[in-house]
């Protein structure tokens, strides 16, 4: 099966350069694709510099990761797309082993690699899980590796692989999401066009991870918020028999915003989102929601995140 691995970079100085190093020892460079997100910090040069065969593209702004992904991906002709973040370095075998249920299964759409946290003892994430709120967590987080892992909705698009069948018919992603969330809409989207999703654990890698986007700055709320405003709305969360649970977690995290930072930015992001999924509305796939993410697990994920 032919792949084009498209990564997504923004300012990302050397550190792509420990993702290409690796990425070229197992694909064609011919078949690499860096889209940068207008870093203008030496970055494209970097790349053009040490891996001559890697196509670049140049965006003229910074358009986001999931309008990014799009424009890689429209570039190339492979039979399936991989996703690696440009702070990932893949092992050995990593793309060959993500695009094996793709070949294996024709109804598979999508597969989940395996990030581990720096130091490779804890699991950075296997893929994303789903609780009736729609809220997203990374399968086996800060897990031992091997431990059995939650109910797989979709893969993370930090280390995934996409048949490109399956991305064009849903359109790719959603581009009014610049970042988080936008994996979660694209899995969902294809489990409602009836791809299914797979995990490949051989398929692994170190994610520095928050290497783009720091956890905690405003950046990452304001995404972050305008994301969960939006799939609330467009999934009909607050419709649901979840709604009670989904209201009390966001007015949390909206009131932990007003006590301890002091910003109204949760919840002006969460408006925001919600607006812009105006008649945009999709019933979620029962399968993609794993119910044994109760209301006490859900807190105490959240403590935790």
């Amino acid at each position: 099966m032919t792949a084009d691995v498209v990564i997504v970079t923004w300012r990302a100085g050397r550190r792509v350069l420990g993702c290409l190093e690796r990425l070229a020892a197992q694909v064609d460079p011919a078949r690499i694709v860096v889209v940068d997100n207008a870093s203008g910090d030496g970055t494209v040069e970097g790349v053009r510099a040490a891996f001559g065969g890697v196509r670049v593209i140049e965006m003229p702004h910074n358009v986001g990761f999931g309008s990014a992904v799009n424009a890689g991906v429209h570039s190339g002709g492979g039979e399936a797309v991989v996703l690696v973040n440009d702070d990932v370095e893949v092992d050995a075998g990593c793309i060959e082993a993500l695009l094996a249920p793709l070949a294996a299964d024709p109804r598979c759409g999508m597969v989940a690699g395996l990030t581990l946290m720096p130091g490779r003892a804890r699991v950075d994430g296997f893929g994303i899980e789903l609780d009736p709120t729609l809220a997203a967590y990374n399968r086996l987080r800060g897990r031992v590796p091997g431990e059995a892992p939650g109910v797989l909705a979709m893969p993370s698009g930090g280390l995934a692989a996409y048949r490109r069948t399956a991305f064009e018919q849903v359109g790719g992603f959603d581009e009014r999401l610049f970042a988080y969330g936008e994996d979660v809409d694209l899995g969902l989207r294809l489990r409602l066009a009836g791809w299914s999703a797979a995990q490949a654990p051989a398929a692994s890698g170190v994610h520095e991870g928050g290497a783009t986007i720091v956890v905690g700055s405003p950046s990452q709320r304001r995404y972050a918020g305008f994301a969960r405003g939006f799939l609330l709305r467009r999934y009909g969360v607050l419709r649901s028999r979840a709604a009670p649970r989904a209201l009390l977690f966001e007015a949390l995290v909206v009131g932990w915003g007003l006590l301890a930072g002091r910003t109204t930015l949760p919840l002006r992001a969460r408006v925001a989102g919600w607006r812009e999924a105006r008649g945009t509305r999709l019933t979620p796939p029962v399968d993609a929601i794993d119910r044994s993410i109760g209301a006490r697990e859900a807190f105490r994920r959240l403590r935790g995140s």
